[in-house]
């Protein structure tokens, strides 16, 4: 299993090397340009192969022919990552949209907003044992559940059972720190977790669970809306540096679409960034988020980084079957769509 520690000096590195992009063949150009956009981007955990779109783009010059240098830093969890863009410390991160939706929900939220979907499915899922009776959504009632307690997908269990006629007190829970998920489940002491497809899925078969035995139940395959991760921006900074957040999005569109043509370049680029990272993993990684994740029949129609509106309006509406909100958002609330490139200069490449 792959370590998750970060040094300040790893850090430091990756920051220098989103500046030193510049320098790279595709970059700004002139050394008599004016300075490029200095930018820090926050992701919500330790680096791994679903980050790969924006390492690519630092590590290729896309960021650089923006004219941008686009510093990482990891935070703990996705609040923590959108307090940092709402504070202004930071002026992009990826997080969970649906924690962007409970953030807008308080009362003194700060305007932040997402401006380019990335994952366009979530990646929430339960992986169960087979071994345990577990083959569908339906079995597992009367079965024990772990749940970790920082899950954001967990709140959207009670519109997925009542979608699916579960009865959730039918449903044991276990609850548990999420550093022991995998370890649980391996060990036999419960019969699914609750968790993300590409981190508990891809963990459990390092851990030498055989793939036989797992079964991957998707959230999507049930009637879950969700969608998952986004880029979101400060909004003193996107109205200050309109074409910035432009720029940085027609990097990131670059990136993703170089991951998707070249899986084994892409997860090179991150392993050589990860401390003790395994590259089978993170390719086997990579590719569970591109295929579930990323790929999915709305993108193929329409294009990367944008959403439906409607739907992302039924997913609101299945997060408060769990979360009580003060005055629900509308989607305009959460996602603004101005910065986007059009739909024709989005596709699949």
């Amino acid at each position: 299993m792959m370590r998750t520690g970060r040094t300040n000096a790893f850090r430091c590195f990756l920051a220098a090397l989103a500046g030193l992009a510049l320098l790279v063949p595709g970059g700004s150009g002139r050394a008599d340009d004016k300075p490029p956009t200095t930018t820090e981007l926050a992701f919500d955990r330790p680096l791994d192969a679903s980050m790969a779109p924006f390492v690519l783009a630092a590590s290729r010059g896309l960021f650089g022919a923006e004219h941008l240098a686009v510093g990482f830093r990891f935070a703990d969890g996705s609040p923590e990552a959108i307090a940092r863009v709402a504070s202004g410390d930071s002026e992009f991160a990826l997080v969970d949209i649906n924690e962007l939706i409970r953030f807008r929900d308080r009362a003194d939220a700060p305007p932040v907003k997402a401006v380019f979907m990335l994952f366009n499915q979530a990646p929430y899922a339960i992986v169960a044992r087979r071994s345990r009776g577990i083959h569908a959504l339906s079995d597992l009632e009367g079965k024990t559940l772990g749940v970790a307690d920082s899950d954001l997908s967990f709140r959207f269990w009670p519109a997925l059972a009542k979608a699916n006629g579960i009865k959730p007190s039918g449903v044991k829970v276990f609850r548990m720190s999420a550093a022991v998920r995998e370890p649980i489940l391996s060990a036999g002491q419960v019969d699914a977790v609750d968790g993300f497809s590409y981190l508990s899925a891809v963990n459990l078969r390092d851990r030498g669970v055989p793939a036989s035995d797992l079964v991957v139940l998707r959230y999507a395959d049930y009637g879950c809306e969700a969608y998952g991760f986004a880029v979101i921006v400060n909004p003193a900074f996107a109205a200050a540096k309109p074409d910035a957040v432009r720029g940085f999005i027609r990097a990131v569109i670059a990136g993703t679409n170089l991951a998707i043509k070249q899986p084994e370049l892409a997860v090179d680029e991150v392993v050589n960034r990860m401390d003790g990272g395994e590259r089978e993993l993170e390719l086997d990684r990579l590719r569970t988020v591109i295929a579930d994740n990323i790929l999915t029949g709305e993108v193929r129609r329409n294009g990367l980084g944008g959403i439906d509106p409607a739907r992302f309006a039924r997913a609101i509406d299945q997060l408060g079957e769990d979360f009580r909100f003060r005055g629900k958002p509308a989607v305009t609330d959460i996602f603004d769509d101005g910065f986007l490139p059009p739909a024709g200069l989005r596709p699949i490449n």
